[in-house]
């Protein structure tokens, strides 16, 4: 064997280990890096706004029953035909405003005036009738004073007398009649209001009782609510309720003005109604729901949202030294505060830094700062420059 191969040899085994004992340290740097990396993502923090948190602090809760309905006008009239006839002169539609007493459409006056002036002939004819009779019996007065007559012929004569003034008085009847038909033929609005619907067409023939239009007062709506039975007896005259009514984004405050003292047939409910002040863009049959102020409690509450339930108990996320904190609740009352959705909770101590759910979950041990401290975080709980 040539001498320089007993070199070479050793020296590509050290090569070799060299190499590999190489590699297995790059292995164990890139792990250690991994853990550091992992260890540095752990330890990441989330920004918060100063809207994202509140304290937990003692609140009145307004608490309420769910109502909900379609508004409907307190004052509203359907004019309908009086008299048969053909419709004349109806020149309002929907939409038009109309005032109290104005005339609206008439029917075809002919054949009624006809019937009045029949009637008005017949009490003519009726009054010369009495006429006649009252000469009879004055005549007959004088013939039987001289006892040419009988006294029997003389009381015909007055029962004449008063039938004659019997059939006036059924002609004039008739004629007050025939003046009420002739005067029913023109249709006049009961209220003022807007027409809502136009249910006949000029020159169409109507019928007695037939619908014209119908007129609405929108200067007050009320909302119809039905009532479980159990929930009635909490309802008063004088509570107040906030109602959201679809295609306003301001929602309205309504008052009961009266409670239906039956119960509905079938369901058992109890309709309570409740007055809606006009306003614009307000329409009768727009569906309206909100909650009926009930009673009012003092508790120790949170927003409702900010309760969560992916845990087999509920809790809710606190801010404690600057980390996220997982803290179990038990829920009580339910509420209203400044229209927020609210909840009463025990296990969180008053001034706790809650956050809000809007923030969404967030894993425990998370640390937490603020872009500018938010009036609801103290100098304490503040995070400091530089962690």
């Amino acid at each position: 064997m040539k001498p320089w191969l007993k070199w070479l040899i050793p020296v590509l085994v050290l090569l070799l280990l060299g190499l590999g004992l190489q590699r297995v340290l790059g292995n164990r740097r890139a792990q250690q890096d991994a853990v550091a990396a992992a260890a540095q993502k752990s330890e990441a923090v989330v920004e918060l706004a100063g809207t994202d948190v509140l304290r937990a602090e003692l609140t009145e809760l307004t608490q309420g029953l769910p109502i909900s309905g379609a508004l409907k006008a307190a004052n509203s009239a359907v004019v309908k035909a009086r008299v048969a006839g053909e419709l004349q002169a109806l020149s309002v539609r929907e939409g038009d405003a109309v005032k109290a007493g104005q005339i609206l459409a008439r029917v075809d006056p002919s054949e009624y005036q006809a019937r009045l002036k029949q009637a008005q002939e017949q009490a003519l004819a009726a009054k010369a009738q009495i006429d006649i009779a009252q000469r009879q019996l004055d005549n007959n007065k004088a013939l039987v004073d001289q006892g040419f007559i009988s006294r029997t012929a003389l009381e015909t004569t007055q029962a004449s007398l008063q039938s004659a003034q019997a059939t006036w008085q059924a002609a004039r009847a008739a004629v007050e009649v025939a003046q009420k038909s002739l005067d029913d033929t023109v249709l006049r609005a009961p209220i003022g209001g807007l027409v809502s619907q136009r249910l006949a067409q000029p020159g169409e023939r109507v019928a007695i009782e037939a619908r014209i239009v119908e007129i609405v007062d929108l200067g007050q709506l009320e909302l119809e609510a039905s009532l479980a039975a159990s929930d009635a007896g909490a309802v008063r005259v004088g509570q107040l309720a906030t109602l959201t009514i679809e295609g306003m984004a301001q929602p309205l405050a309504a008052r009961v003005v009266r409670i239906n003292p039956s119960a509905q047939a079938g369901s058992r409910s109890v309709l309570a109604y409740l007055s809606v002040a006009g306003r614009e863009g307000l329409r009768q049959g727009l569906f309206a729901q909100g909650t009926l102020d009930t009673a009012k409690v003092r508790v120790l509450a949170v927003p409702l949202d900010a309760v969560r339930t992916d845990k087999p108990e509920p809790y809710v996320q606190l801010v404690v030294s600057n980390r996220v904190q997982h803290q179990p609740v038990q829920t009580g009352a339910r509420g209203l505060a400044r229209t927020e959705a609210m909840v009463a909770v025990t296990g969180v101590t008053e001034n706790a830094l809650v956050l809000r759910g809007s923030v969404g979950p967030l894993r425990a041990g998370t640390g937490v700062k603020f872009t500018a401290a938010p009036a609801a975080v103290s100098a304490a709980s503040a995070p400091q420059p530089g962690r």
